[in-house]
């Protein structure tokens, strides 16, 4: 309740809380009345263990790529002359410090979903259920994450170039 009428527990009365910061006066915060907010603040903050249930982005990764059918360069590269769509959704500025590959969509990772969910008012024209997507970031994990997420809306062609650009790039395939 965000109430602070009579009977509010955070002010002392009756309760065994302690008094809410913004209640302690400024020049008592530093006080040894504002202390036991430090140490919980700095347990809050150091906690390494995850409570249960919660994945760890290490299982969420595999879990994501347990879906993928995840390609090569090479048989990327062999993919768009048949027709797939190569989707790079690194920021701008990666792609302009490692380069980009010729004829491939930019679609930054933030609205990867929008443009491509063929039910989606800002779809891109090239949204559909059949579409063969091969998603690029710079080394391979993000997009993992991001192709899953296309399979998620439907599109069953969705999966990600293993290594990234970065594999692309040391493999010797055009870059700009």
């Amino acid at each position: 309740m965000c109430s602070t009428t009579k009977g509010n527990s955070h002010t002392g009365n009756g309760s065994n809380r302690r008094p809410l910061m913004s209640t302690i006066p400024v020049a008592e915060r530093d006080s040894a009345a504002a202390r036991p907010y430090e140490r919980e603040i700095e347990a809050m903050t150091t906690t390494t263990i995850a409570p249960a249930g919660p994945l760890g982005i290490a299982e969420i990764l595999d879990a994501a790529r347990a879906r993928l059918s995840r390609v090569t360069p090479a048989q990327a590269y062999a993919e768009v002359g048949n027709g797939a769509v190569l989707v790079d959704i690194r920021p701008a500025a990666q792609r302009q410090a490692e380069g980009e590959i010729p004829g491939a969509i930019v679609i930054e990772r933030n609205v990867l979903e929008w443009r491509l969910d063929p039910r989606s008012d800002h779809r891109l024209p090239i949204a559909s259920y059949g579409l063969r997507v091969i998603v690029v970031c710079s080394e391979g994990y993000t997009s993992s994450l991001a192709a899953a997420s296309l399979l998620d809306l439907g599109i069953a062609g969705a999966t990600d170039l293993d290594g990234g650009f970065l594999a692309w790039q040391a493999c010797g395939l055009p870059v700009m």
